[in-house]
């Protein structure tokens, strides 16, 4: 049985429009897996906002990457949505064609990986792969494809963006291929960007980099975040609410500063304590500092 999540209620209840609907909603989904009847996520549910921000933390198969890959419609074969729901844009994804899905992605909802090696060709300019996502999602020519890969490779804050457009994924440091990871990620302008597990391999001052870029976006841009994390510093540092998994159930959810200063669950006060030698309890001291 989960744990009581933490909830805030505002004195005065706000009009019903005064709030923007949620670009992505899940309400209680379940993940099953097919052939085995096993329930792999149970009752997993949030609300995200336009320019804001939800931190899933947990340890290793505790459901996090399959909860963000079902709001991406790639779960694995004979993974499915056996209950609730996830809505997108205000559309039920149960509903969505394999045609609609190739629109919405990107354009809509993006995703950046862990390991960004995996998701670039290798045999291509970097320029190029960005280049050929603003031709297909945004319908652009050649030339304004190319000029506007250059943009978003300087607004990812890469040094020498003609100069990297030209480059092959082999050429480029871990932190630079993270970003071109992002500039592809944010090239059709989409709603929601699902960082999962985005900074796991950098060392501390690429990392720190990357969530300052990923918050100016946010901010820039009106940009949603899902932030897949075993990290809670990242997720103190860039989110609003924090949803965590153990077992693939929600054992506590609130407002990150709520939960992070007083965790309800034995296992999130754990996640604390492993995580406070790693950058946390200085996140917590200044938070509670006027």
């Amino acid at each position: 049985m989960s744990a009581p999540s933490h909830h805030t209620v505002p004195a005065t209840a706000p009009a019903a429009d005064a709030a923007p609907e949620p670009v992505l909603a899940l309400r209680g989904v379940h993940l099953t897996d097919r052939g085995t009847g096993r329930e792999i996520v149970r009752g997993v549910g949030f609300a995200l906002r336009p320019g804001r921000a939800v931190g899933i933390v947990g340890e290793s198969g505790s459901g996090k990457t399959l909860t963000c890959r079902a709001a991406l419609g790639i779960l694995p074969p004979g993974i499915e949505v056996s209950a609730g729901s996830v809505t997108l844009a205000g559309t039920d994804i149960a509903t969505l064609t394999a045609r609609q899905w190739t629109a919405l992605r990107g354009a809509t909802i993006s995703a950046v990986f862990q390991d960004p090696a995996s998701y670039l060709n290798p045999a291509l300019r970097v320029g190029t792969q960005i280049a050929e996502v603003v031709r297909v999602k945004q319908g652009l020519g050649r030339r304004a494809a190319r000029r506007r890969a250059v943009e978003l490779l300087d607004s990812v804050r890469l040094a020498d963006p003609e100069l990297v457009y030209g480059q092959y994924p082999f050429e480029l440091s871990g932190g630079m291929l993270q970003r071109v990871l992002i500039a592809a990620a944010i090239s059709a302008e989409p709603r929601v960007v699902i960082a999962d597990e985005a900074t796991t391999a950098l060392d501390v001052t690429v990392q720190a980099e990357i969530l300052d870029l990923l918050t100016e976006l946010r901010e820039r841009t009106g940009l949603a975040l899902v932030v897949v994390s075993h990290d809670l510093a990242v997720v103190a540092q860039l989110c609003d609410e924090v949803v965590v998994l153990r077992h693939g159930e929600v054992v506590e959810q609130g407002p990150t500063r709520t939960v992070l200063r007083h965790p309800r669950h034995a296992y999130t006060r754990l996640l604390i304590a492993e995580h406070e030698r790693y950058g946390l309890e200085r996140f917590r001291t200044a938070e509670e500092t006027p």
